[in-house]
């Protein structure tokens, strides 16, 4: 979806250059996060098994695993909203999401305000 909309002074338009710039950002952060998940999936290396693993050190491996999963599911859904033409849409406002706000977090749901919200609510 190509946003023309204007917030205050601030544009929140997705040029077609944008939205292929961020399309090819968010192949790549799904290419870094699948393979993130393989090496954390990998059988463990004979090092790592003579010094086996501190208890701390499986709980840190678990919640790395975890956060990959989560944003690979982030992004795979960003790249199914820009397919399906939704991108850059606010989840609960319906608003445009900020233009800069999706340059720095391209799988972002939500405007700056409502992600403020969600947040504050946690």
């Amino acid at each position: 979806m190509v946003n023309h909309r204007t917030v205050g002074d601030r544009a929140t338009h997705l040029s077609p250059e944008d939205l292929a710039a961020l399309r090819e950002s968010l192949h790549e952060q799904r290419l870094f996060r699948q393979e993130q998940l393989r090496q954390i999936a990998a059988p463990p290396r004979a090092e790592d098994l003579l010094r086996r693993r501190s208890a701390a050190q499986a709980e840190v491996h678990v919640k790395v695993a975890a956060s990959a999963r989560m944003v690979l599911a982030d992004v795979e859904a960003a790249l199914r909203r820009i397919a399906e033409g939704r991108y850059g849409i606010c989840h609960l406002c319906r608003r445009p999401v900020e233009r800069e706000r999706l340059m720095i977090v391209p799988q972002a749901r939500y405007c700056a305000r409502c992600q403020q919200v969600r947040e504050a609510g946690r």
